[in-house]
């Protein structure tokens, strides 16, 4: 019983840390596009959040560009799950 439990609270633990894992590489990426769209850096805003996501070993699910405002998804697995996050970025309304 306890290694049951020692074993379901290790798999709590690496999901809570892959999931903080992809939301960084998520709002890096966005941040990334974003500089891109607004003239910041060179290059395609999505290839650039690619970029950033594939450095993290997470997978890029979506990105949108809205004007200068970039907005992307990003995913990777956690066992038998896939852990996902969202982040916008672009100049403040």
């Amino acid at each position: 019983m306890a290694a049951t439990l020692a074993a379901g609270c290790a798999a709590v633990g690496a999901a809570a840390i892959r999931s903080a894992q992809v939301s960084a590489a998520a709002d890096g990426a966005a941040l990334a596009a974003a500089d891109v769209a607004m003239g910041a850096a060179p290059g395609a805003p999505c290839e650039q959040a690619e970029r950033v996501t594939a450095h993290a070993g997470v997978d890029l699910v979506a990105c949108d560009i809205d004007g200068v405002v970039a907005t992307v998804e990003a995913a990777a697995p956690v066992g038998v799950f896939r852990v996902h996050a969202r982040a916008r970025a672009g100049p403040p309304p």
